[in-house]
């Protein structure tokens, strides 16, 4: 049974030919957990050169995405759906690890991606519910902000992920970064792999992989620990970890 519908509205289809034929949004797919359609917005113009764009008004360097073709294609993707269309532009809510649980929630998405100076302003009061970006930076168009998306929320449908355990273990999931990792060979260039992690105690190891998130978050991006969930102990463990040489 489908999940999630998707639905990308571009005027570049081509651009998502290899970030949805492969890895997690390939599985997603091939699992019946997401269906994902892209369509070209020039199939929603007119005119016999399929016109999708024209000058500003009030005048100015670049070109605006007429509302006309916009308008059809939004309702045509929609149709009785109740889908959340969301716009990709620099304008919009910073796009984080929240917003991706929230958006793998509903049952229908449209991506509309912009470009050059941006859409007709008329489109974005009346149809969209709500503007998304990867950050503070001008991409060329909405295209790599909608491939990320979709790439970061389909990990959250159930059954995408072969153990959920490893979702639940990322970075940023309990607002915190993510443990080091380690794999075979157990030396390499001289570095060993951590005993702890060699000793088979379960619970030694999860403390230890709870003190680095903790140790990785206060060195890296300190700024996440006031929105995380810390318990009493992680609490009494940051306060050690302050006092560390070099911390």
């Amino acid at each position: 049974m489908v999940r999630l519908r998707i639905d990308i509205l571009t005027l570049f289809p081509d651009y998502f030919t290899g970030p949805f034929t492969t890895s997690m949004v390939k599985r997603a797919v091939g699992k019946r957990k997401l269906t994902l359609k892209v369509h070209d917005l020039r199939r929603w113009a007119t005119d016999r050169r399929r016109t999708a764009d024209d000058v500003p008004y009030g005048g100015g360097a670049g070109m605006v995405m007429k509302p006309e073709p916009l308008a059809r294609a939004l309702k045509a993707v929609k149709g009785r759906r109740k889908a959340k269309v969301i716009y990709l532009s620099p304008q919009g809510r910073v796009f984080g690890h929240p917003t991706a649980v929230e958006l793998s929630k509903e049952k229908a998405l449209v991506l509309l991606c912009g470009h050059y100076e941006g859409i007709d302003e008329r489109i974005l009061r009346k149809y969209v519910d709500l503007e998304l970006s990867l950050g503070d930076f001008v991409l060329t168009g909405g295209e790599p902000a909608a491939a990320a998306v979709v790439d970061a929320l389909v990990r959250f449908i159930p059954g995408v992920v072969g153990d959920a355990r490893s979702v639940e273990r990322d970075s940023f999931y309990d607002g915190l970064l993510d443990h080091p990792h380690y794999t075979r060979p157990r030396v390499f260039e001289k570095a060993e792999v951590p005993e702890v992690l060699l000793n088979g105690n379960h619970r030694d190891i999860e403390r230890w992989r709870r003190r680095e998130a903790l140790r990785a978050t206060l060195r890296k991006r300190p700024d996440l620990l006031e929105g995380a969930r810390l318990t009493t102990e992680d609490r009494e463990v940051l306060e050690e970890l302050k006092k560390e040489p070099g911390s």
